[in-house]
């Protein structure tokens, strides 16, 4: 029997958890399997093969994939149930105990799932955990998936080994494509009607592990595409965020003015534990540059509440290292114990409800530094880059510097950068009009 006959006339669903780099290899997964015969599912359909890319970021994470591949699994019945990514990786047997899981993957994997999906029509009963790999290779992708934005994934895994975090060992070590295949990956994107794509890795400022090139050999290379007209880049390590590249993005023409920057604490002895590789000072010095290179840059920071060794003492320091610094949103996560971790060896552990707590203290931050900074854009001029999705007569895009602007619907405007000047906004909505 060929690979046709196989695969011919089957259905797929996918379903996506964590990160922008999952939704790209989603994406490339699909396409995959669309090369193979194999088409998405269509809404109320069920599908034949149902791939569900899952996360292991927190044990948080953990849960909403077992309640996913459940959900799954039970609104496609008979179907074949393939789990990737993170969290089959780390904890394989765990996933191959949830009712209706077939086929367990981990995130070294994706690149050949064809060749793990060759015997699925067989239907056998026995769930198979292939044996999960050391990951050496990388994969780049360039994907759309359902989205506006293109998402080109340009380095992955991480060579850091903070004491709080299991990425390295679901990821495994830095490595990257060659600036010249990925160059290639976005000018077809740009040729396909991508107007904006957003850089994904684990940690993409450390790129050029595999290759001997530079992030900034990357940023100098892509700004150089005529058919793209704007590049993000996404979340990078302030040790490795160089005025080198603030200055590059302040003269150039694609690269938006859009920074999305780990904090994790805002006290040095935290950051110590957490075996950061910077400290208060060398963080507010890159927040600095950045406002006095691009004023009207939006900031994104990540902050983890409620690690181990976090005293009161140690969040006072955090809250107020926080509010000193013009930012202009905050993600905040609570501290989840992830076995394996150096951070399990630390004797200092914070209560549930005192980690709630502190988390409800900081997005009142964040909610208080996004309004600012949205005030602070009424009457500026900028391009809006709008999307497909609509809701009842309304559409959306962003600006440049990542303000999400709301408008009539006009399906003329769908991915197309439309010059705007920002009026008021919603504030419950956090939405600007024109």
């Amino acid at each position: 029997m060929t690979d046709k006959n196989i695969f011919e006339n089957k259905k797929a669903a996918y379903y996506t958890l964590g990160c922008k780099l999952n939704f790209a290899e989603t994406s490339t997964i699909g396409k995959q399997l669309a090369e193979q015969g194999i088409r998405k599912v269509l809404p109320g359909e069920k599908a034949d093969i149902c791939i569900i890319n899952t996360c292991s970021v927190t044990e948080l994470a953990d849960k909403k994939c077992r309640q996913a591949i459940r959900k799954i699994a039970k609104q496609h019945p008979g179907s074949y149930v393939v789990v990737v990514g993170c969290y089959a990786q780390l904890k394989p047997e765990e996933v191959s105990k949830i009712e209706g899981v077939d086929l367990v993957l981990g995130t070294g994997q994706k690149a050949d799932i064809i060749e793990h999906l060759r015997g699925f029509d067989e239907m056998t009963d026995g769930i198979i955990v292939s044996p999960i790999k050391d990951i050496h290779t990388f994969t780049p992708s360039c994907s759309q998936g359902d989205r506006t934005r293109y998402f080109l994934k340009v380095q992955d895994g991480c060579d850091y080994y903070c004491s709080y975090c299991t990425i390295p060992f679901a990821r495994g070590r830095s490595r990257n494509g060659k600036i010249a295949d990925l160059v290639k990956m976005a000018e077809e994107a740009g040729k396909d009607g991508g107007k904006e794509i957003v850089l994904t890795g684990v940690n993409i400022g450390d790129f050029g592990k595999s290759t001997g090139e530079t992030f900034f050999d990357l940023l100098k290379a892509l700004d150089k595409i005529e058919s793209v007209e704007r590049f993000r880049i996404s979340s990078i390590e302030p040790n490795l965020l160089t005025d080198e590249i603030l200055k590059f993005v302040t003269q150039s023409q694609r690269f938006a003015p859009h920074f999305h920057i780990p904090l994790q604490s805002g006290s040095d002895e935290v950051l110590k534990l957490m075996r950061r590789k910077y400290d208060t000072r060398l963080f507010a010095s890159k927040i600095q540059k950045i406002k006095e290179l691009l004023p009207d840059a939006f900031i994104g920071v990540d902050v983890i509440v409620g690690t181990r060794g976090e005293t009161d003492d140690y969040f006072e320091a955090t809250k107020q290292f926080i509010q000193s610094l013009p930012v202009s949103q905050l993600h905040v996560f609570n501290y989840s114990e992830r076995q394996g971790t150096a951070a399990l060896n630390i004797d200092y552990k914070v209560n549930p409800q005192i980690k709630q707590e502190r988390s409800r203290q900081l997005l009142e931050i964040s909610n208080r530094k996004t309004k600012d900074f949205y005030r602070s854009q009424i009457g500026t001029n900028h391009n809006v880059l709008f999307e497909h999705t609509k809701r009842g007569n309304k559409m959306h895009g962003f600006t440049e510097n990542y303000i999400k602007v709301e408008t009539g619907y006009r399906i003329s405007w769908i991915n197309k950068l439309i010059p705007v000047t920002l009026g008021d906004f919603n504030e419950d909505e956090l939405t600007m009009s024109i």
